[in-house]
């Protein structure tokens, strides 16, 4: 079955295809959008702000720490880690430039979730891929994009998750895999049956404790790090663009299988172009679209442009420091991504192992929180609000089933469904872009973003 799912996955999910189809969404947007990259400290500004008179379910500060919640995950420091196994030091670079130029692919399918969003007969708003694909009369599409949404996210919100905290409280703590799933399945029932405000409300004071906490401890490894900072930006650009096989240990990989690893574990991070945390802007209060996209755009920055390129800093320079690592990377002692990762952060002394053990506690459990709305925001939309309880119930069992299977199979599973998602988003976005370069002209940079859009539900 991994034999299988691996070929799947190298050869048509995630093949030269769907690279150059995502990244080049990701560069086709930036022009469409007028480069909105340059607007992301006015969207972080927006987000600091409260608003009440719009409408909406949620604050837009609510919305993006719901959106964060579920972005900012094991993939900032696993998914890294599985990069650069798969890809060397050059990955890094590729997730770094993906989530760059994905920054206006998030922007656009925000928008359009929340320009096409529907109001529920409860007074609840419900917007993503599948609310666009309705205004663009292809029913077909919404229910596939719904169907792929619904069902990836036992692989990247559930099983992936529960897996990367199972890893790390066994591989440092010796404590029994059914205990750690049991206790993970009881803490996430106690949030999940909350509904989406109690999601909201524990993602809100979560999120940015999780993730200052992280970057400070990335920064502090850093500086004892300091005198191999130099080489290990080297070795990440210029890894980026050679077949040769690289210095310091690394397995050598050719520049697509670099730039595979790096778009792919960046998409499993950031999410840009998967209509995922679109889901949770088309909830917050908005008097236009342009300005909860512009907030959402922002999660991209603070999830692979600072978090990840932290945790890629951090594990290239500790395998430059240390010989050790070195050498059993290149011998093929380590294949895993948790195994990079706990082999590099268990050589720092003090901070390594207790930063990694709250990175991913913290991140993976946030993750479960955030991708289980969007899971149920599918299921609602394909079927009704009954169904839910029944989703809910099935996504706790998920938590368990991933705390005791094969890293590998997970991983491995959750690409393929990613990008199933991907594609029929995508092309919501590309469908509807002649109305998102529209809006952006008008509100964004014609001095209207704060002006109320008489269309909007």
């Amino acid at each position: 079955m991994n034999e299988i799912l691996n070929w799947i996955d190298n050869n048509i999910m995630w093949g030269p295809a769907m690279i150059l189809f995502l990244l080049g969404t990701h560069i086709y947007l930036t022009y469409k959008t007028g480069f909105v990259q340059k607007e992301v400290f006015k969207g972080i500004g927006i987000s600091l702000r409260k608003d009440s008179s719009d409408k909406g379910d949620l604050s837009v500060f609510g919305s993006l720490m719901t959106a964060l919640s579920s972005t900012i995950g094991t993939g900032n420091i696993i998914g890294v880690g599985t990069a650069i196994t798969i890809g060397g030091a050059g990955a890094v670079f590729w997730t770094w430039i993906g989530g760059i130029f994905g920054i206006a692919t998030k922007y656009a399918e925000s928008f359009i979730a929340v320009k096409y969003r529907q109001k529920k007969k409860d007074g609840s708003y419900m917007g993503g891929a599948m609310t666009a694909f309705e205004h663009l009369h292809m029913p077909l599409m919404a229910k596939i994009f719904a169907i792929c949404c619904a069902l990836g996210a036992f692989g990247i919100g559930c099983s992936s998750q529960s897996k990367a905290i199972v890893d790390v409280i066994s591989g440092n703590y010796g404590i029994n895999a059914v205990v750690t799933g049991i206790f993970l399945c009881v803490l996430t029932a106690l949030v999940v049956f909350g509904g989406l405000h109690s999601i909201a409300r524990v993602c809100e004071r979560l999120v940015p404790f999780m993730s200052i906490v992280y970057v400070i401890g990335c920064l502090v490894i850093l500086i004892v790090n300091i005198r191999y900072l130099p080489e290990t930006i080297a070795l990440i650009l210029s890894s980026a663009f050679t077949t040769r096989a690289a210095m310091g240990g690394f397995i050598g990989t050719g520049i697509m299988a670099a730039a595979r690893a790096g778009i792919a574990r960046g998409l499993f991070s950031n999410e840009a172009g998967m209509g995922s945390a679109p889901q949770a802007s088309a909830a917050s209060v908005a008097g236009n679209a342009v300005k909860p996209a512009l907030v959402a755009s922002t999660g991209v920055f603070w999830d692979t442009v600072v978090v990840c390129l932290m945790s890629g800093l951090v594990l290239v320079s500790s395998i430059i420091a240390n010989d050790s690592i070195s050498c059993i990377l290149a011998d093929g002692s380590i294949i895993s991504g948790s195994g990079l990762v706990s082999a590099c952060f268990s050589q720092i002394p003090l901070f390594g192992k207790p930063l990694l053990t709250f990175g991913i506690l913290t991140f993976a459990y946030s993750t479960i929180l955030g991708w289980s709305y969007y899971g149920e925001n599918c299921i609602r939309y394909l079927f009704n609000d009954a169904a839910i309880r029944y989703y809910r119930i099935l996504w706790i069992i998920v938590i368990f089933i991933g705390a005791i299977v094969s890293e590998g199979a997970i991983w491995t599973l959750a690409d393929i469904l990613n990008a199933a998602m991907c594609i029929p988003n995508v092309i919501a976005v590309l469908l509807l872009r002649k109305q998102i370069e529209k809006d952006t002209k008008y509100y964004l940079y014609g001095g209207h973003l704060e002006e109320e859009d008489a269309e909007l539900a």
